[in-house]
């Protein structure tokens, strides 16, 4: 009987394990083995002549090489987020044909940047997940080129 429920309970540990919950990034270059890390959403300003007019929440997610410490990494998310709203204030993301948006290109690249100078070489890329604008309404239009 004891020996019965030890086995179902090592079973139950191997089906729930974190390393099976992480799991491997879908697609992309290198998926193979390859890690991801969710940034929870954080909020950045759409700044247009010196005015905040929107403010964007972003989530972002970075993939991390094969061999990267996830766990180790999971507890910097914090800092990723904060170094990721730091940038934002200091040079926003705002698109210049699009308030409801950030720059996705410049914010992957800022990212990366700064994921590789908090947690090393084992943060591959960054990629911007999702985006959604705290307004939809009453946000100026921008300038037609």
């Amino acid at each position: 009987m004891l020996r019965r429920r030890l086995l179902s309970l090592l079973a139950f540990a191997l089906v729930a394990s974190p390393a099976r919950a992480a799991g491997p990034a879908k697609g992309g270059e290198g998926a193979k083995g390859a890690q991801e890390l969710k940034i929870s959403p954080v909020a950045l300003p759409v700044v247009v002549e010196g005015v905040v007019v929107n403010y964007v929440f972003v989530e972002a997610r970075l993939q991390l090489g094969a061999l990267a410490n996830l766990a180790k990494l999971q507890s910097m998310e914090p800092f990723f987020r904060d170094a990721l709203v730091r940038a934002g204030h200091r040079t926003p993301f705002t698109r210049p044909d699009d308030y409801l948006s950030v720059d996705e290109k410049r914010l992957t690249a800022t990212l990366l940047a700064e994921a590789r100078r908090l947690g090393g070489k084992d943060v591959v890329s960054a990629s911007v997940a999702s985006q959604t604008p705290l307004r939809r309404t009453g946000v100026p239009q921008p300038p037609k080129a």
